[in-house]
């Protein structure tokens, strides 16, 4: 950067981020609901066929909405607007309110990734603010499984207002919470003058936790039962959290989907010439890139406090740009939250004992694949080979006799299904493992989205020799109704969505999936000399059943491999 340049640019940490990773926000989930901004005007009456249900929380009364077998409340605050001299701090507690407060429109989502061009600010720093779905019938003193949701992408998008939870709500018995949490550079920056501070996205979280200790019985739910789930930058979350000496008795059971403790992706997985990427970084490396933002922002003079007042100073657009925000999308350990990286703290035994579900998606990389196509192409196999080489170096032959093209339909499926096995399945089996080996008799189990034909998510560039199967995310419609997807779900979707739904919470309500009349779901043990048994998620007659992810993904070959 010039010295008479004024537009910030801190270090970038790869070239394509810039172009792929407003996509992968965009994708990973797309918004299907329109989230009013900050100041909307007031919701109006319930419709014909709905009520208004009000609900006493430990701030004030809540006025949702009734849809007949469910209510929702939405736009609840969890935690006051970070923003002004709250801005990266740990979050404060929401102010109480007089009367009853509407919660029938979703508040603002989270400052996001902006989209490319784009010049506005999607979303808000007045976030901190969380959705409660649960059944109307509510007999006196039952107490329901409480699910709470941490939304994925790549931590620079989403909201917890995307989900409409009325499945796992109504056919589940449970409440379900959905959150919204700091992303970005508001949820993941570091400085020297802050010190160790913990990541202040998953604060967030821990936060929002902490409500639903407070507030999960006005709704119907135990206090004591809560499950975690999350996908992919929420599955992250949720591994963080794991491993997070301030969340212990937060929650008592965990549902990992496409994200665990020892995800990575190798050099070039987003395109040729990008590093590797590990979604959690150390503190010194977050402070230095903090540091280098500061001097970019012209926030230099003074101590700590003064270049933290000077940051706190800027306008919310002044950090809103894509450099700044993909330059901080990794939760920070060697604090009180992370005093280590999460996958250090799983193969030590330093992480809480409780029930776990982790699992993947048959075709997962075939959606990061698929985004970046259009950039850069794989038509030919020497095209894959160059690709191998980027990220393997010496040891593309190898991988390349474990995933030679003639195997597959395309090159490009080739290198999808490569990156798949190192990526995702084999690194979440081994951090099923290291759980295993650490907390022998833990209810443990896995599980695999298998459906080749899954609706593909509204947004993902078509191309008919490019099929998605069951790629990141794709599971997702099968939890929840409200995500756009390229066509709805067949009969035999919609059953495998029951399925999905008994077992995500019949695990939350008992800490095994298990239950009668459904496809018995084996543990996932750690020993060789045992099954790698995981479930087998897919449409039709047997579609359900267990299966050895570890031998069918190649994991003996990745375990051998350095990481």
């Amino acid at each position: 950067m010039s010295p008479n340049s004024t537009a910030p640019r801190p270090p970038r940490r790869d070239g394509l981020r810039a172009v792929l990773f407003p996509l992968l926000c965009a994708v990973a989930l797309l918004t299907a609901t329109a989230v009013p901004a900050a100041g909307a005007p007031p919701a109006p009456p319930p419709s014909a066929g709905q009520s208004a249900t009000v609900v006493q929380t430990d701030h004030g009364r809540v006025r949702g909405v009734s849809h007949g077998s469910y209510a929702t409340f939405v736009g609840i605050p969890y935690a006051a607007p970070p923003t002004g001299p709250l801005r990266w701090r740990e979050p404060a507690p929401a102010a109480a309110w007089q009367g009853v407060r509407d919660a029938t429109q979703p508040a603002p989502r989270c400052v996001q990734m902006p989209a490319p061009g784009a010049s506005a600010v999607v979303g808000s720093e007045d976030c901190l603010y969380l959705n409660v779905t649960a059944p109307t019938r509510n007999p006196a003193g039952k107490k329901r499984p409480v699910l709470v949701w941490m939304h994925g992408g790549a931590f620079l998008g989403g909201s917890g207002a995307d989900y409409s939870a009325e499945r796992l709500a109504v056919r589940g018995d449970t409440v379900v919470v959905t959150v919204n949490y700091r992303l970005g550079v508001f949820g993941y920056f570091g400085h020297p003058g802050l010190g160790s501070a913990p990541p202040f996205g998953l604060t967030d979280q821990q936060a929002a936790l902490r409500w639903v200790q407070e507030n999960a019985k006005g709704f119907g739910g135990d206090p004591r039962n809560v499950t975690l789930f999350g996908e992919s930058a929420g599955a992250l979350s949720i591994c963080a959290h794991l491993t997070s000496p301030t969340a212990a008795g937060l929650f008592q059971r965990a549902v990992l989907q496409s994200g665990s403790c020892l995800t990575s992706f190798p050099p070039g997985a987003l395109g040729p010439g990008t590093p590797a990427y590990e979604p959690f970084a150390a503190e010194a490396d977050v402070q230095t890139a903090g540091a280098e933002a500061a001097r970019q922002l012209g926030c230099t003079t003074g101590g700590g406090d003064e270049v933290l007042a000077c940051l706190r100073g800027q306008g919310t657009d002044r950090l809103a740009t894509a450099q700044l925000m993909q330059s901080f999308n990794r939760p920070a350990f060697g604090n009180a939250l992370l005093p280590v990286a999460p996958g250090q703290a799983l193969a030590s035994g330093r992480f809480h004992r409780l029930p776990v579900i982790l699992g993947t998606n048959h075709d997962e990389m075939r959606m990061f694949v698929g985004l970046s196509l259009a950039a850069f192409p794989i038509r030919t196999e020497d095209d894959y080979r160059a690709r191998l080489v980027d990220a393997f170096g010496s040891a593309a032959p190898a991988v390349e006799a474990q995933y030679p093209a003639e195997d597959h339909p395309t090159p490009a499926l080739a290198w999808a299904a490569a990156l798949t096995d190192r990526s995702f399945t084999c690194t979440t089996l081994a951090a099923g493992r290291a759980i295993a080996v650490r907390a022998p008799g833990l209810p443990l189990f896995g599980y695999e989205f298998s459906d080749p034909d899954a609706p593909v998510l509204a947004g993902l560039p078509a191309d008919p020799g490019f099929p998605y199967g069951a790629a990141h995310g794709f599971e997702m419609p099968f939890l929840f109704s409200s995500l756009p997807t390229e066509h709805p779900l067949t009969g035999a979707q919609l059953a495998l969505s029951d399925r999905m739904v008994d077992y995500w919470t019949g695990f939350a309500r008992t800490g095994n999936p298990n239950a009668a009349g459904a496809p018995f779901w084996p543990l996932l043990h750690a020993s060789s000399s045992l099954p790698r048994a995981v479930q087998s998620l897919a449409p039709g007659p047997g579609g359900v059943h267990a299966v050895d992810a570890y031998s069918a993904h190649h994991c003996s070959f990745w375990d051998r491999m350095p990481r």
